[in-house]
């Protein structure tokens, strides 16, 4: 095989110092034999997105890859590959492809044609939002469907479908980068650029192992180290990996204390006088509260909670501080530990304090895990609205609808959009009983894996996967429809640093599998999907078209492709966004007016409680006037939730190795790739393996509250207390035992960006004696039962009646508690006239939904009664005695409120606009009482509470 260079040992080839104003230029190929002709694609196994060319030959029916060349004069790599580019190609033509639609029959997968599979498909959609409604059914899809094939996807499931339930598995990577960049800038969008990495005198890498995941990335990195004026690095990781044996300074702290290491560091920036205070005071809000929070984070307080040199933070302080740009990146050791957001948000405080960002060398890169990732986020198949619109913003909302040419109330926007862990739970409960997977592999990605596979056995839920090869997950599937791969498709991916790329097909899909866009299209098609005009939904049909309209989606947002066209990206090199009028040929650097995108009808989002996850409504936001400002957010340092204790006395984190991508479903079937690294491993320090007597390659277990994998041990390179383990490996290639990372793992998200937390578990360690433990089943053969808390009283029927008939109930006791509070203080001047017209609203209030109790039956569940003895007490007409009463009521008005919202929620999502409009005026009625009830408590409190009355 024709190449290059043997980049499984030479991974990050050979050094090409910057002598000039570029990144010099060095191209990688890997050939089988010479190509008849070449294809523009870009690789897309991590973040970066290297520009590449596919070697086709056209010596077959529809042709066949023979290998890849490095694109150089792509912007992104300049000719460089990693070995997951240089070797993944080969998949293509695995065995294994999935080449037909199957149809489980019993207990096995059969072959099937696509109009059967896809009738099936659709029937059972249909019945689900028949019987169930459209929160009956989830889309769970991936970082590696291309731009036009989200795009698409998010408009059948939010018009057409009408499901929150939509996530993809950058959920699992990248999701905390979106959400630290909206608590920071308003929007999501990287606020620094590779081509930072070629000028700037000071790296700091967060969590972030770039050795071993952006390889390419990291060759540049090394050039730039290698220079003539080396720029200089700190590394913030728990393992000494090869990136942090580059550093000038490692620093090491114990799993889940990343907000406390980052808070001692921005303070000592400050104390050391490092801060850029009038760049603070131009273009940033809440330096002063960040101050105060970071103040009590001396060295000291952070050595004792990370068990870190103090020193280390005042070194790693002067370091950053006295140089004169910054360039920080952060990864999976940030996102996927606790206090993920919160931790990524100081990150980004970090260079804002020091004003350094939007000029050359200095910038932040929130990195991502796969080079379509960005498309998952921008499009809406993350969740969110498409174009980085606010669900929060009815204007937004509106705009999406006007691009769709649908109702505003038919978008479903009643609540948050559902996470991945979310989706999955709702899957157990069994509220969710259509669920289709597309190009992912849960079965072995999702935490607690006994617990995900027993979900997606559960009796009632019907599995669709959409996938190239027979994966964990599809062996578990109801229907498996197989999917073209790159390649074999046309598509845009952009990258972290917001490059677009256009991938051309290359070679045809084998057998009868199809684009992912192709059975979108198909599925909206049999669907009949309309617009509000009776024309269909997807007005698309190939990959330009969904491209164009995705263009006109982005006009004016943050992540603007108006001004790109197929042609443009087919010129050489891939294209920053935004690309408009103003910026023709795209943007390198973002942000370099210092605007940043947090004007309130402008914004992203309107930002949550960093420690709660609460939500900030739009009111709060605007009332801190941000005017384009940049939000420094401060957080305290909360311990995880899971800890080492006497039983399980170690922590396990979970990452990456060089060599693989997510579950190696491609990259495990590339044999280059498979021989360099086979098989997980448990890494351990050289301390406990000395006190246990592990040697390299001893077999281990690993058993912590969820489960139990076992791998060969590896020794050294961590500190002590603390255990490693690749999450790739799986069980499509029957290893024999239980060996995938996940098994061990908890089901446990941030509570902002709801991104899973797989760096932290409790475990307990031991030496392999006897068997092996076996591998999971992963067959299908007999339905699991619904979970503990899936068969709760009144399955099988909505709760809305129960809810209901809790506010009627609850309305009524309103009203009784204003009979009592008018005959217990007739006297108080203001009692007898607001008790009367309290009352009477309270009784329209009970009338007004006692109409909607004969549309959706009687209530069966709920407790209002226990508010009797509770709050309906007689008390004697004192001042204490008021005040303990309108305290009584107000707290009765909020069990009416919080009921009304619960079921304006569920009107909502029922599509029920006469009950919407009822529960309107309601709500307005009670927080017009909840309003004067609070006044008035205040009022009185006072009095009642400093002045003794005359018989005390």
């Amino acid at each position: 095989m024709a190449s290059t260079r043997d980049s499984i040992t030479d991974i990050w080839g050979p050094r090409t110092p910057q002598a000039g104003p570029h990144w010099p230029a060095r191209v990688d190929q890997n050939l089988l034999e010479d190509p008849d002709r070449w294809v523009q694609a870009c690789c897309f196994l991590c973040s970066n997105g290297c520009g590449l060319d596919i070697g086709v030959k056209d010596d077959t029916p529809g042709g066949r890859i023979v290998g890849v060349r490095g694109c150089e004069t792509d912007v992104v790599n300049r000719g460089r590959l990693g070995p997951k580019g240089m070797h993944s190609w080969v998949v293509n033509a695995d065995p294994g492809r999935l080449t037909r639609p199957l149809i489980r029959r019993g207990a096995q997968l059969e072959p099937a044609g696509w109009d059967e599979a896809m009738g099936l498909i659709v029937r059972r959609i249909q019945q689900a939002k028949r019987l169930h409604t459209a929160g009956s059914i989830a889309f769970y899809s991936s970082g590696q469907l291309y731009a036009e094939e989200n795009y698409t996807l998010s408009v059948i499931g939010k018009a057409g479908v009408g499901t929150l339930h939509m996530d993809g598995n950058t959920r699992l990577c990248t999701a905390t980068a979106g959400a630290a960049l909206k608590e920071t800038f308003g929007a999501d969008g990287q606020p620094g650029t590779y081509e930072d990495v070629d000028v700037t005198d000071c790296f700091l890498l967060v969590g972030h192992d770039m050795a071993a995941t952006a390889t390419v990335l990291w060759a540049r990195v090394l050039d730039r180290r290698r220079a003539a004026e080396p720029s200089r690095m700190v590394v913030i990781d728990p393992r000494r990996t090869a990136t942090a044996a580059e550093a000038d300074i490692h620093i090491q702290p114990r799993l889940g204390t990343n907000v406390a290491v980052l808070n001692g560091l921005i303070q000592q920036l400050i104390e050391r006088g490092h801060v850029d205070r009038a760049f603070v005071e131009a273009h940033t809000l809440g330096y002063d509260d960040l101050a105060r929070t970071v103040a009590g984070y001396t060295p000291e307080r952070v050595a004792g909670i990370a068990r870190i040199p103090a020193d280390q933070l005042r070194q790693a302080a002067d370091l950053i501080g006295s140089s004169r740009m910054l360039l920080t990146t952060c990864l999976q050791g940030v996102y996927q530990s606790n206090q993920g957001t919160a931790a990524a948000v100081q990150v980004n405080n970090v260079n804002l304090v020091l004003g350094r960002i939007g000029r050359p060398g200095c910038g932040i890169l929130q990195m991502n895990g796969q080079p379509t990732a960005q498309n998952n986020r921008e499009s809406g198949t993350g969740g969110d609205l498409p174009g980085f619109r606010n669900f929060g913003n009815p204007r937004h909302l509106e705009e999406v609808a006007r691009l769709w040419n649908v109702e505003p109330a038919s978008l479903p926007n009643w609540g948050p959009p559902t996470h991945a862990l979310q989706i999955f739970r709702y899957a157990e409960t069994g509220s969710i009983r259509v669920l289709w997977i597309v190009g992912t592999n849960p079965a072995v990605s999702i935490p607690d894996l006994g617990r995900l596979r027993a979900i997606l056995r559960r009796q009632g839920l019907f599995v669709i996967v959409q996938d190239a090869f027979m994966t964990e997950t599809a062996k578990m599937a109801d229907v498996v429809l197989p999917a073209a791969i790159w390649g074999e498709k046309t598509g845009c991916s952009t990258n972290v640093n917001r490059v677009v790329h256009l991938n051309r097909k290359a070679v045809e899909p084998p057998g009868e599998a199809r684009s992912d866009l192709d059975i979108f299209l198909d599925f909206a098609r049999r669907m009949d999907f309309r617009d509000k005009d009776g024309a269909p939904l997807i007005k698309w049909h190939d990959a330009e078209g969904a491209f164009n309209a995705w263009r006109e989606c982005t006009r004016g947002r943050p992540c603007d492709y108006s001004g790109l066209s197929y042609a443009q990206l087919s010129q050489g090199s891939g294209v920053p966004w935004p690309v408009n009028e103003r910026h023709p040929q795209g943007s390198t650097r973002y942000y370099t007016d210092l605007k940043f995108a947090t004007d309130p009808d402008y914004c992203e989002s309107f930002g949550h409680d960093l420690i709660t996850g609460a939500a900030v409504t739009a009111q709060e936001y605007k009332a801190r006037r941000p005017n384009g400002r940049a939000f420094l957010r401060p957080v305290e340092y909360v311990p995880p939730r899971e800890e080492p204790d006497e039983e399980y006395p170690y922590f396990l984190s979970t990452g990456r190795v060089v060599y693989h991508f997510h579950t190696r479903t491609k990259t495990g079937r590339a044999p280059a790739l498979r021989d360099a690294a086979p098989d997980a491993y448990i890494q351990v320090s050289e301390a406990d393996a000395r006190r246990l007597g592990i040697k390299p390659g001893d077999m281990l277990c690993v058993t912590s509250r969820r489960g139990a994998a076992q791998a060969p041990a590896r020794v050294g390179d961590i500190e002590p207390g603390t255990l490693f383990m690749p999450f790739h490996y799986g069980y499509w290639d029957d290893p024999g035992r239980a060996r995938a990372a996940n098994e061990l793992t908890l089901f446990d998200w941030d509570p902002v960006s709801k991104q899973p937390h797989f760096k932290y578990a409790a475990v307990k360690l031991a030496k392999v004696e006897g068997e092996l433990l076996a591998q999971p089943d992963e067959s299908k053969q007999a339905a699991v039962p619904p979970a503990a808390g899936g068969n709760e009283a009144g399955a099988g029927r909505t709760h809305i009646a129960d809810y209901i008939g809790l506010l009627q109930a609850s309305e009524e006791r309103l009203a009784h508690g204003w009979e009592k509070l008018c005959a217990s203080h007739p006297l108080a001047p203001d009692i007898g006239a607001q008790g009367a017209l309290f009352l009477g609203w309270s009784r329209d209030n009970a009338a007004a939904i006692q109409a909607y109790a004969g549309k959706y039956g009687e209530r069966l569940e709920g407790e209002p009664e226990a508010l009797d003895q509770a709050l309906l007490i007689q008390r004697r007409a004192t001042a204490f005695g008021l005040l303990r009463d309108l305290q009584d009521l107000w707290l009765m008005a909020n069990e009416s409120t919080v009921s009304a919202a619960v079921l304006a929620q569920g009107a909502r999502a029922l599509g029920d606009h006469d009950l919407q409009r009822a529960l309107q005026d309601i709500e307005a009625r009670n927080e017009r009482q909840r309003a004067w009830l609070l006044t008035r408590i205040r009022q009185a409190a006072p009095q009642t509470l400093a002045v003794p009355p005359a018989d005390a």
